[in-house]
């Protein structure tokens, strides 16, 4: 954030505020992490605050602290717009257009008029908020909520609970430290979370050793339905709707599977294409290594988007019509 906006912020939340803090649809590790961050940090400094999600929030975030007060859009409207129409600030964090907060949100979101804060690491942010830390460099949004508090000089109100969800964040979106945007500057900002005394090691056993039979299932039938296209140096896995249904599946459970596709030698480029005939869309999930730029690649054929090494998309073709048009555009797609 530049200077000037973040003496300006910091003068804006001199007071106390009504506070809205609120992130994209299908939130992950980063989003929730952020979010609760954030809240705990402005409660700490005498805001009143509310967490609003659009959507629910995957079961394996549910132990962070006070995760059981984010209020749910999509299941407690009313409330909702409410308390986004009393509010003077609301934070958007980890997305920069408000199409991604679904459609019912966006539009109760552009009725609002609070001042609007967007922290977020995406590319090509939108034009909605007066305040802007907008940084692709970053590999988390909880990394950037770390700086936007140090930024205004108060390092030392982080204490073990903001830390244990910022640190929620980052190890989620850095693939456990191993992503390109992973700095020293990330380790050395984790190394002070587990000073103040977050339980990584126990962190990262509710987050990643914490899957129902059913999860398991599921992926195992993803990588089942793996296929390798190895003149392309690509991959790619799907599972159906019935598929999912089968497994019982739950919100959440999809979560990390597109990354297996990376693991097999030479392979650059992977999707994961998930039925939702509920949306009456296909979810994909694209990940590559290298230079290739898969949030170029979804904007282009998919209308998606993100970072270079990590984006997404959609398609309203079925499945199999779906993964046809993907596997047509390699041939016009230079992977290396």
């Amino acid at each position: 954030m530049k200077p000037q906006d973040s003496e300006a912020v910091k003068a804006l939340l001199s007071s106390p505020k009504k506070i809205v803090i609120t992130t994209h649809r299908n939130p992950d590790g980063d989003a929730i992490g952020s979010s609760l961050g954030l809240y705990h940090f402005l409660t700490k400094t005498g805001h009143n605050v509310t967490v609003i999600s659009p959507n629910d929030y995957p079961d394996f975030l549910g132990w962070m602290p006070d995760a059981g007060k984010i209020v749910v859009f999509e299941k407690q409207t009313e409330a909702a717009e409410k308390i986004l129409n009393d509010a003077e600030i609301i934070f958007t964090l980890d997305f920069n257009v408000l199409s991604r907060t679904g459609d019912l949100m966006e539009a109760a979101l552009k009725k609002v008029d609070g001042v609007f804060i967007m922290i977020d690491h995406h590319q090509k942010p939108g034009d909605y908020a007066k305040y802007i830390f907008s940084d692709t460099s970053y590999g988390s949004t909880c990394e950037m909520i770390y700086h936007f508090i140090k930024g205004m000089g108060f390092q030392d109100k982080i204490d073990k609970t903001i830390g244990t969800c910022l640190y929620t964040g980052i190890v989620t979106d850095s693939g456990s430290f191993r992503y390109p945007s992973t700095t020293g500057t990330t380790h050395r900002i984790v190394a002070e979370f587990i000073d103040k005394g977050i339980d990584n090691s126990q962190i990262h056993s509710l987050l990643f050793d914490n899957h129902s039979h059913n999860r398991i299932q599921i992926l195992a039938r993803a990588l089942q339905n793996m296929k390798v296209l190895p003149a392309y140096n690509t991959s790619y896995t799907y599972l159906s709707q019935e598929e999912l249904n089968s497994f019982g599946h739950s919100k959440g459970d999809t979560e990390g599977i597109v990354n297996y596709g990376l693991s097999m030698k030479d392979i650059v480029f992977t999707a994961f294409f998930t039925e939702n005939k509920e949306e009456g869309i296909i979810k994909i999930s694209f990940r590559s290594k290298g230079d290739f730029d898969v949030n170029q690649y979804a904007r282009e054929h998919f209308n998606g988007g993100g970072h270079i090494n990590a984006a997404g998309g959609k398609s309203t073709d079925t499945l199999e019509a779906t993964i046809q048009k993907f596997i047509a555009t390699l041939a016009h797609t230079k992977i290396e």
